[in-house]
């Protein structure tokens, strides 16, 4: 092996010229995948992070409430006009049981009791309609990172306390200490007290959420001891469907994960994922078609060298090895120059880009494009290789 690897050297080293074009054909298109691959997961996971960030990955709610028909006697038919039931609040039964069943499942890394329902808040003479939340903090901190969100205060929540959106708290004029009024619209009304103010930066979530104490929701929406829905996040984004159908078949109850409720979001995901996997293909086939031609020429200008090692006693396979040795070291020089080219593009966009998000470089990525890069280098010199191995001595000796 090692004779072939000096005898593949010294052809590259003879063919200097051609040897140091591909070479930089091969760090081009390392590098444009290296980057464009970078570049791609890094603004899919900050238009995850931006749009999961301030919601949970999947919603566990009780079925909707559908109308029971009485059935007809044998032999009889009726007309049917029908009016879909209005959906009520409802409650979840046995939802600590659930809850404590959901905590050991492997997928799922936080869940999170919340009892939701519409309300209105009052300061003086303005009335705002918002959605309740009644959440336990430091389970619903593993769902969403209020904390790192807070504006004034801190998330922390006791009977009479509640936790504010920014805008909602410019709407009423509200800062710390200042008292308002919610009202379920059923009779139930609380005074509660404003002690912190949050910004999650989407402007529905910062004008209509109001967070309180658990057992307070549960008494203004009149469902003592009850919750309306669990909040989950789990480890695999994109395998939340199937977690999502699991949780149906195990408890019962309507299971929607992120992928549904985003569907246009996912979708827009994979077409980025599907033209990046295009780029990289197209790129890595240029480069394979560089090398093969190089290697073409080379068999073709080395054809007396050749048929010279085939008289001296060199085998078909050796002669076979020394020209996909050289295929193999063009594409793993190559990768090295192309994934430090990379890498600096890498470092340019995060220092003197737009900085709108960091695109991380995954470390994974780099010993993967190379292994890829010298693996499509030995594959193009598969065809000139064989073309070689093939040469009679005599006739390769004659050739001029």
């Amino acid at each position: 092996m090692w004779l072939e690897a000096l005898v593949a050297l010294r052809f590259l080293r003879q063919g200097w010229s051609q040897t140091l074009m591909i070479l930089v054909g091969v760090t081009v298109g390392v590098a444009v995948i290296v980057f464009v691959t970078t570049l791609i997961n890094g603004l899919q996971a900050n238009i995850i992070e931006r749009t999961l960030g301030t919601q949970s990955h999947i919603r566990v709610e009780p079925e909707k409430e559908v109308n029971r028909l009485a059935s007809l006697p044998e032999g009889q038919q009726g007309l049917l006009l029908e009016d879909k039931r209005a959906q009520r609040l409802r409650s979840i039964n046995n939802w600590i049981q659930f809850r404590d069943t959901l905590d050991t499942l492997p997928e799922v890394r936080a869940v999170s009791p919340v009892v939701s329902g519409p309300a209105y808040v009052r300061r003086g003479d303005v009335r705002k309609a918002v959605s309740l939340m009644g959440v336990d903090p430091p389970r619903y901190e593993r769902i969403i990172r209020i904390h790192d969100h807070m504006v004034l205060g801190g998330f922390s929540l006791s009977a009479g306390d509640a936790i504010v959106g920014r805008l909602l708290a410019d709407e009423l004029g509200a800062t710390i200490g200042s008292r308002l009024r919610l009202d379920t619209g059923e009779g139930s009304t609380a005074v509660v007290t404003v002690k912190g103010i949050f910004q999650l930066g989407v402007r529905e979530l910062d004008l209509r959420y109001v967070y309180v104490d658990m057992k307070q929701a549960q008494a203004l929406l009149g469902i003592p001891g009850g919750i309306t829905l669990i909040d989950l996040t789990v480890s695999d984004l994109f395998s939340a469907n199937d977690v999502a159908r699991r949780i149906e078949r195990l408890t019962g109850l309507k299971a929607e994960s992120w992928i549904e409720t985003n569907s246009q979001l996912m979708n827009a995901l994979t077409s980025q994922r599907i033209a990046t996997n295009m780029v990289s293909f197209f790129v890595a086939v240029s480069v394979a078609f560089g090398i093969a031609s190089v290697l073409a020429v080379s068999v073709t200008q080395r054809t007396r060298e050749i048929g010279i090692l085939r008289a001296m006693g060199a085998r078909r396979g050796q002669v076979l090895r020394v020209f996909l040795l050289q295929g193999g070291l063009l594409g793993l020089a190559g990768s090295i120059g192309g994934v430090m080219v990379g890498i600096g593009l890498v470092w340019g966009f995060n220092t003197f880009g737009p900085k709108l998000f960091y695109i991380p470089l995954s470390v994974a990525l780099i010993p993967l494009t190379m292994l890829a890069a010298t693996a499509t280098g030995v594959l193009a010199a598969a065809a000139p290789a064989a073309r070689a191995s093939r040469l009679h001595p005599v006739e390769a000796i004659r050739y001029v």
